[in-house]
């Protein structure tokens, strides 16, 4: 059995990360999943969350993803993501603006509401600073 797998983070603007990885950690629409070289197939939805890449070395790497779907082939994962970043590039500031706006329009539910929207609006903006909070983790 191969010790590593190809791995492709794609968002819609562009290409993250391709390279060969040990293990893919992401969150899937049931619940976190734990991608393995030789991984039986499997294509998921992904929610709105982190993914963790581990490489042959140790190393790893944390990436955001706002939803999206993960495929998975024996030799490789595919990520392809609605929109996605590396996690040290998430900006704090905005994503605790965005919370707080998408709580207000929650709590005050103006006319012309769109429930569903501020609710996804809401869950993104709440996995954005869960990335952020494990970046955090993971450099103290």
């Amino acid at each position: 059995m191969a010790k590593t797998m190809q791995c492709n983070v794609v968002s819609a603007e562009q290409s993250l990360f391709q390279g060969d990885v040990v293990m893919v950690i992401a969150t899937g629409e049931l619940g976190d999943l734990g991608i393995v070289p030789g991984h039986a197939p499997l294509i998921t939805s992904l929610r709105p969350g982190p993914v963790r890449l581990q490489f042959e070395n140790g190393d790893d790497e944390l990436f955001f993803v706002s939803g999206g779907f993960l495929e998975v082939i024996p030799t490789q994962v595919t990520i392809l993501a609605d929109a996605a970043d590396r996690a040290e590039n998430l900006d704090e500031t905005a994503a605790l603006d965005a919370q707080a706006e998408a709580k207000r329009l929650l709590a005050d539910q103006p006319s012309e509401f769109d429930h569903a929207g501020a609710t996804m609006a809401l869950d993104e903006a709440v996995a954005r600073l869960r990335v952020i909070e494990q970046l955090r983790r993971r450099r103290a």
